[in-house]
């Protein structure tokens, strides 16, 4: 059995690596050793996730998935939340969060097959109640943020995120320069779409 500890935020401007030292901490209470940590600046609403769908592969039947809180895995819509469950499952991969604790006596491995069979009933059951309450505070939080862009619009208040002059002119030297989008995204951090909009500012 492998523990695999999973970081997530965000964006670039996030920390992945904040928790680290808590699931370090765990790990060391619960007598385990972390063989592997994913790091990733993804959004929790989205299913492309290049490093969580890595772990998972590299997985093999009975180990940890350690992540600190439920959020950090899902903030998915409900199909897109059962497409990652069904995938775990079928791994059989064991979900370990700090905030959950009924999840925490799987990383045991020592109870006899009734008493797991019921932890694991009671375990998934948390994990969609929690993956569901995270999905609602993402929605809540951009509906709010909608709200307060359209009333800062009514009031004429509203302009937008201002642009990285700076890194959008570095950005542009390389393009201009053959660099490869992959290799821009890497030294940047910028996202796909703002690198395809100032490709086409590029060209213009």
């Amino acid at each position: 059995m492998f523990v695999r500890a999973y970081l997530r935020a965000s964006t670039k401007e996030q920390d992945a690596n904040r928790a680290k030292s808590d699931l370090l901490a765990f790990a060391k209470e619960h007598g385990l050793q972390i063989a592997a940590t994913y790091l990733e600046n993804e959004s929790g609403a989205s299913l492309a996730r290049p490093e969580l769908f890595r772990l998972l592969s590299d997985c093999q039947p009975g180990d940890i998935l350690l992540i600190e809180q439920v959020d950090r895995l899902s903030r998915l819509n409900g199909a897109d939340w059962n497409k990652l469950k069904d995938e775990i499952r079928d791994r059989r991969i064991k979900v370990v969060a700090l905030d959950l604790p009924t999840s925490w006596g799987m990383a045991s491995g020592n109870a006899d097959e009734f008493t797991s069979r019921m932890a694991d009933a009671i375990n998934n059951m948390m994990l969609d109640m929690i993956a569901a309450i995270a999905r609602k505070d993402y929605d809540d939080r951009r509906r709010r943020q909608a709200q307060g862009i359209a009333k800062a619009k009514d009031q004429g208040k509203y302009r937008g995120r201002p642009e990285d002059k700076s890194r959008n002119n570095a950005i542009l030297s390389m393009l201009k320069g053959g660099q490869s989008w992959n290799t821009i995204v890497s030294a940047t951090g910028c996202s796909r779409s703002t690198l395809a909009r100032l490709a086409k500012r590029a060209v213009a």
